[in-house]
C-alpha cells in the first residue's frame, strides 16, 4: 500500500504545473467588460461578470466559462479542465462544480485509478479557487478504507499535515444505517483552511477480504450537505468496479476572489472593481483577494459599474410580503431601504414583532365612536328628511293626478250639469279612489259581475257593509266621457222602484267609476235563456216583469223634468232582484231630450236585434226607439228565443222578423214558450203578442207610447182574464189570432248568435262598426 501511495503522489505532483498560467494572470487585472455583445447565457444558465464565455467578457482567463453547445441543453464548463459548473454565487464568492469520485479496489491495477486522480488533483491545485473548508468535507465509503489529503508539495515522510477519516465494517454491512456517516461504512472529516494544494489518497487498511464489495471503496471531497449516505452505495461498489459504468460525481463548493490584495490595498489600485455607488468591498475569508457585494437594500451584480442594467439596483421591499411592516402599517420604499408608518389615529413603529407594530392612540376609539354616531344621526336625519320630502311630493303628485283625472273624466262638466239641474232626487255621493279599491279588493277578478258595452261591473262592499255594484268604464275618449256624464245626469233625475239606483261616483281614477245599488239575481237574459233559471219564470212573473219594465220606461220618458231615452233597452240591461222585480240599468247610451223637442239627431248607438230600424236609417232618436226595443224584449219573454240567433233560418235570425213571419203565417202558438202555453191564457198571450206586434212596427209614429203599453199591461194583470181557462198543453190548435202582420223594413244582418252593438254616423250608412257585448253586461 505504501508503494501505491508513493506512485499516486508522484502522479499528482506533476499537475501543479497547471497553476503556473493562473499565477501569471494575477499580476494584471482588467476593468469589467461592458461589451453588450457578451453572451451571458449558456442555455438556461446565467454567467455573471467576472465570469464570461469569450475574450473581453471575463476578468481574467481563470474566470473563463466554456459553453458546450453540442450538448442538449448546452452546459457550462470551467476553463480548459472541463469541470462541470453547477452554480455561481456572486455575493458569497462561491462556485459550485461537479467533482468525480475516486474508486479503489484491492485487485485493481494502480493505473485504473489514474483518470479520477488526475482530474481531482488538477481541480485542487487551481490557484484562483479554493475548496471551501466550511462547505465541503473529506468522505470515505466502504469497509476499512482510509481517505486522506496532504499538501501537494510534501513527501511521504515530510507532510505538513494529513487530514482524513477511516470507515469500518466490523460485522459486515448488516449494521449500516442510511443517512449516517459517522464511521460505520461511511466517514467524513473537515478540510484544513488556508492551504491551496491538496492530494487525495484512498487506501484499504486490511487486505485479503473475500468480497469484492468489502474490498472496494470510495473516496472524495464533496459538499457536506449534498451527500447523504445510503447502503445502496455498497451494493453498487461491485458494479462500479466495471469500466463500463460511468464514474460517479458529487458537487463541490469552491471559493473565489478578485486578485490577491485585500480591500484596503485593492481600493488604491486602478483595477479595483467595487466602484459602483452601491457596491461594497469585503475581504475573502478563505484566501487572498476581495469580493464585491451590493449595499443592503440593493441587488444585482456589484462588479459592474453604475448605469448598466445588471448593476446594483434598489430592492422594492414593499412588494415583498416578507418585509417587516405590520399589516396595519403603510410600507414606503426608499433607496436601499423602506419605512413602515402607522395610519392616522395609530401609534408605534409599524413593524412586526419584536417591533411595536401599530396600536390605536388612547381616546381614539371614543373619537371614532362619536364620529360614527354623528354620521349615523346625520344619515338618519337625511333619510327621514328624504322620505318626508318624497312622501309630500308623492302626495302632491297624487293630488295633482286626481285633479287631472277629475278634469279628464268630465268632473267640471258634470259639476256644471248638476248645478244646472238642481232637481236631482238625492245628492250623489263622491267616493274616493281608495274607498272603491278597498271595496273591490283592488278590483280583483273574482269580483267581476259582468261586462257591458261601456265598462266592467264589479261587486263591492262599502265600509258600512252595503253591497254595491261598481261600474268601471273602459279607457275613455271624449265621446265616452260624454256618455259617462250622461249616465250620471240621467240617474240623478230618476227615482223609480224599477230603475237601478245610483249611489255615487268616483272621478279621481284614470277611468270614471259609478256606484249602483247591488241587484242580486242576475239579468233577465239569464233567466229567459238559462234552462235552470227559466223554469223559475212563470207566466205571471213574466207578465209582471214586462209591466215593470214598461213602467220604468214610461217614467223616464214622461215623468222626469227632461225626457230620457234609454237607447239600449235589452234583456241584459234588465236586472232582477231576489223577488224577480225588474230593474232597468245601464244608462250609458241614454239621451236627455228637452221638453220642446220630440226627437234628436245622434250617432246611431244600440244593440243589433233590439235596434229600431227607423232610427238605424234616419239617425232620428225618439222615445219610440225604446218602444221598438221593448217589443223585442216582450218577444223574448213570449218565445224564450234570443234577439239574434244563428240556429234559426237565415231570413229569421232576427227575432223581430221571426216573430213577424210567425204571426203572418198564423203559427204564433208554435213559437210561444211551452211553459207559457202550459200556464198562460190564450187571450192574455194574444193581447201581449198584440202589444209586441204594435211595438215592432217599422214607423215610429205607428207604435204606441210607453204610457199606453204600461196601461194595457197593468190592465191585463188586474183583469179577470187571469181566471179563464188555461191552454191545454197537448192542444194542437192553430187558432187564428186577431193580430195584424207588421210591416218589415227588410234589414238583414248577417251576424252570430251573440248580441252586437252598432254605431253609425249621421251622414253615412257606410260607416258601420259592430262590436259584441257580453250577455250579462249592464
Amino acid at each position: 500500500m505504501a508503494l501505491q501511495g508513493k506512485l499516486l503522489q508522484q502522479q499528482l505532483v506533476l499537475l501543479l504545473l497547471i497553476s503556473i498560467g493562473a499565477q501569471l494572470v494575477l499580476a494584471t487585472s482588467t476593468q469589467p467588460a461592458t461589451n453588450s455583445s457578451c453572451n451571458r447565457r449558456c442555455g438556461s444558465f446565467n454567467i455573471p461578470y467576472p465570469f464570461g464565455t469569450g475574450e473581453g467578457c471575463y476578468l481574467d482567463p481563470s474566470f473563463l466559462i466554456i459553453c458546450d453547445h453540442s450538448l442538449k441543453p448546452p452546459k457550462p464548463f470551467l476553463g480548459v479542465d472541463n469541470i462541470d459548473v453547477l452554480n455561481i454565487a456572486l455575493d458569497h464568492g462561491e462556485l459550485r462544480v461537479s467533482n468525480l469520485v475516486v474508486r479503489s479496489c484491492d485487485n485493481w491495477p494502480v493505473y485504473d485509478n489514474q483518470p479520477s486522480y488526475r482530474r481531482f488533483s488538477a481541480l485542487l491545485n487551481l490557484l484562483s479557487f479554493r475548496i471551501s473548508h466550511t462547505k465541503n468535507s473529506i468522505f470515505a465509503v466502504g469497509c476499512n478504507h482510509f481517505a486522506y489529503i496532504t499538501d501537494s508539495k510534501g513527501h511521504v515522510n515530510d507532510y505538513k499535515y494529513i487530514a482524513g477519516c477511516i470507515s469500518f465494517c466490523d460485522n459486515g454491512t448488516s449494521n449500516l444505517v442510511n443517512g449516517s456517516c459517522s464511521g460505520l461504512g461511511c466517514c467524513h472529516s473537515d478540510i484544513p483552511k488556508g492551504e491551496a494544494n491538496y492530494n487525495l489518497t484512498l487506501i484499504t487498511l486490511y487486505g485479503g477480504l473475500t468480497s469484492l464489495t468489502q474490498s472496494c471503496g470510495l473516496g472524495f471531497i464533496g459538499e457536506t450537505q449534498a451527500y447523504n449516505f445510503s447502503t445502496l452505495d455498497f451494493e453498487n461498489l461491485n458494479t462500479w468496479a466495471s469500466s463500463k459504468v460511468p464514474a460517479r460525481s458529487v458537487p463541490v463548493v469552491l471559493d473565489w476572489a478578485i486578485g490577491n490584495k485585500m480591500c484596503k490595498d485593492a481600493q488604491k489600485m486602478t483595477s479595483y472593481l467595487c466602484n459602483a455607488t452601491y457596491s461594497n468591498c469585503f475581504d475573502s475569508g478563505n484566501r487572498l483577494g476581495y469580493l464585491c457585494r451590493c449595499s443592503p437594500g440593493y441587488k444585482g451584480n456589484p462588479y459592474l459599474p453604475d448605469g448598466q442594467d445588471d448593476s446594483c439596483q434598489d430592492i422594492d421591499e414593499c412588494k415583498d410580503r416578507s418585509n417587516h411592516c405590520s399589516d396595519t402599517a403603510k410600507c414606503t420604499n426608499t433607496n436601499g431601504s423602506y419605512t413602515c408608518a402607522c395610519p392616522k389615529g395609530y401609534e408605534g413603529d409599524g413593524r412586526k414583532p419584536p417591533g411595536r407594530g401599530c396600536s390605536r392612540k388612547p381616546g381614539q376609539f371614543k373619537i371614532i365612536i362619536i364620529a360614527l354616531g354623528v354620521c349615523l344621526i346625520s344619515l338618519l336625519i337625511l333619510v327621514v328628511g328624504s322620505l318626508r320630502v318624497y312622501s309630500v311630493t308623492q302626495k302632491r303628485k297624487l293630488i295633482e293626478l286626481k285633479q287631472k283625472f277629475f278634469q279628464q273624466n268630465g268632473g267640471l262638466i258634470l259639476r256644471q250639469q248638476l248645478l244646472s239641474h238642481k232637481e236631482s232626487v238625492e245628492p250623489t255621493k263622491i267616493f274616493s279612489a281608495e274607498e272603491l279599491e278597498k271595496a273591490t279588493n283592488n278590483y280583483d277578478k273574482s269580483r267581476v259581475l259582468g261586462h257591458g258595452g261601456f265598462g266592467t261591473v264589479y261587486k263591492g262592499v262599502l265600509s258600512d257593509d252595503r253591497v254595491v255594484a261598481i261600474k268601471k268604464s273602459n279607457v275613455v275618449d271624449e265621446s265616452q266621457i260624454e256618455q259617462f256624464i250622461n249616465e250620471v245626469l240621467v240617474l240623478t233625475k230618476t227615482n223609480h222602484e224599477n230603475v237601478v239606483k245610483l249611489i255615487g261616483c268616483c272621478l279621481e281614477t284614470e277611468v270614471p267609476l259609478l256606484v249602483y245599488e247591488f241587484i242580486t239575481n242576475g239579468t233577465l237574459f239569464d233567466h229567459i235563456h238559462d234552462k235552470n233559471l227559466s223554469s223559475l219564470l212563470s207566466w205571471e212573473k213574466r207578465l209582471r216583469i214586462a209591466s215593470e219594465i214598461a213602467g220604468a220606461l214610461a217614467y223616464i220618458h214622461f215623468e222626469t223634468s227632461m225626457s230620457i231615452i234609454h237607447r239600449d233597452v235589452k234583456t241584459t240591461n234588465i236586472l232582477l232582484d231576489d223577488k224577480h222585480t225588474a230593474k232597468v240599468a245601464d244608462f250609458g247610451a241614454s239621451r236627455l231630450v228637452p221638453l220642446d223637442h220630440t226627437q234628436l239627431s245622434t250617432v246611431v248607438l244600440g244593440t243589433l236585434g233590439y235596434l229600431d230600424p227607423e232610427y238605424f236609417h234616419t239617425s232620428q232618436l225618439t222615445e219610440k226607439s225604446d218602444v221598438y226595443s221593448f217589443g223585442v224584449v216582450i218577444a223574448e219573454l213570449l218565445t224564450g228565443e234570443k234577439a239574434v240567433s244563428m240556429f234559426r233560418p237565415e231570413s229569421e235570425r232576427n227575432l223581430a222578423i221571426y216573430f213577424e213571419i210567425a204571426v203572418k203565417e198564423d203559427r204564433l202558438l208554435q213559437i210561444i214558450d211551452d211553459r207559457i202555453l202550459k200556464e198562460g191564457n190564450i187571450e192574455e198571450i194574444t193581447e201581449v203578442a198584440n202589444i209586441a206586434k204594435n211595438c215592432l212596427k217599422v214607423r215610429g209614429e205607428d207604435r204606441p207610447s210607453m204610457k199606453q203599453i204600461t196601461k194595457e199591461l197593468e190592465g191585463l194583470r188586474l183583469s179577470e182574464k187571469h181566471s179563464l181557462k188555461r191552454v191545454d198543453s197537448n192542444t194542437q190548435q192553430t187558432k187564428h189570432l186577431p193580430i195584424a202582420p207588421t210591416e218589415s223594413l227588410g234589414i238583414d244582418f248577417d251576424i252570430g248568435s251573440s248580441s252586437m252593438s252598432t254605431i253609425v254616423g249621421d251622414d253615412s250608412m257606410k260607416n258601420q262598426v259592430l262590436k259584441p257585448t257580453d250577455n250579462d253586461g249592464r
